[in-house]
């Protein structure tokens, strides 16, 4: 029955934001819409803006994939940008219609720290991922610093979509994230303090997870596999590439997000994470992309397995994981690093 409920509202709340836009909407309108009651839309959602934010990530996890076909990180960044600007509204869309659904979100995140904080970090994720991706095609140096271009460009092409209909040219744009990756960025992966922190300590523990799905792929989480595991508040989760550079290229090694908010920001990680998912599908074949799995843990069960019993947005911790024991574990700045290599 909470299911069914949090669907309805779901889809009134769509409705809702789509017609009125995310500042005019109102949470009794929303619970009118799905024949429920007032409590019955916070009892799945502690505000508007979470239900805002689980509303566009589920529209997000709706657009069609489309099968990739690049054979080089040039191709694969121009096929990114084809298809996140195909999301984009036209100029010609009407102002209330589904196509500008989004419009709110950027202003909404830049309104407050709480959020435009993790959600920097987050888009961090997503330059790392694809930028690793870029990486695996071409084998040539760090391409994360293109990778993070691109998605400046794009996030600026989306901006103005919503206040400034019909401006600049769309396939300019993919042409121009094309050339990204062939640019000198002066790129290189050069942590400054990790000569200086602690290595992992040893120690010997079972290691019984519960399960879990992969929110990258969208399938299950391989999470008993030998490997790294990181338990990354989502203040922190620029670090993983410590873990993903340091890791031998035979371990699994998998993000675990967590937040002192889940209500709030845990919708706006999903939203982050479905969003980079489809743009990747359309355009990095799945053998390129980075050996990372993601997982969304809103109720702290897969941090809590690995040790982590209270976890807050400046979460970082990182366990070895070794023939279904942990062997190793490392806490606080340079645990990701510490416990990878």
């Amino acid at each position: 029955m909470q299911e069914h409920n949090r669907a309805k509202v779901l889809a009134a709340a769509r409705a809702e934001f789509t017609e009125r836009g995310f500042r005019d909407a109102k949470i009794d309108q929303i619970a009118e819409r799905a024949e429920l009651t007032r409590g019955a839309v916070y009892s799945n959602f502690p505000g508007k803006r979470a239900l805002y934010f689980a509303v566009l990530a589920q529209a997000a996890d709706q657009v069609p994939d489309y099968p990739p076909t690049a054979r080089t990180a040039a191709e694969a960044l121009a096929d990114f940008a084809r298809a996140w600007l195909a999301r984009l509204p036209l100029a010609t869309d009407e102002a209330r219609s589904a196509t500008r659904l989004g419009r709110d979100l950027l202003p909404e995140i830049m309104a407050d720290e709480q959020v435009s904080r993790p959600f920097a970090q987050l888009t961090n994720l997503s330059a790392i991922l694809l930028g690793l991706a870029l990486e695996n095609l071409d084998r040539a140096g760090r391409l994360v610093r293109a990778a993070e271009i691109t998605l400046t460009t794009l996030h600026g092409a989306t901006q103005l979509a919503a206040a400034a209909p019909g401006f600049g040219e769309p396939f300019g744009l993919v042409r121009a994230c094309a050339q990204l990756a062939a640019l000198d960025l002066d790129d290189a992966w050069q942590p400054a303090y990790l000569p200086h922190i602690a290595p992992a300590r040893p120690v010997d523990q079972p290691w019984q997870p519960p399960a879990a799905t992969d929110a990258l792929r969208d399938e299950p989480a391989p999470l008993e596999a030998d490997g790294v595991l990181a338990v990354l508040g989502l203040h922190r989760l620029s670090v993983i590439e410590e873990a993903l550079r340091a890791a031998p290229s035979e371990a699994e090694v998998t993000a675990v997000l967590v937040t002192g908010n889940p209500g709030e920001l845990g919708p706006l990680a999903r939203l982050a994470i479905v969003e980079l998912r489809g743009c990747l599908r359309a355009a990095i074949p799945a053998l390129a992309w980075p050996r990372l799995r993601v997982v969304l843990d809103d109720t702290g069960a897969v941090a809590a397995a690995a040790g982590v019993s209270a976890v807050s947005d400046a979460t970082e911790t990182a366990v070895r994981v070794r023939a279904g024991r942990i062997v190793a574990r490392a806490d606080g700045y340079g645990a990701c690093h510490a416990a990878s290599a």
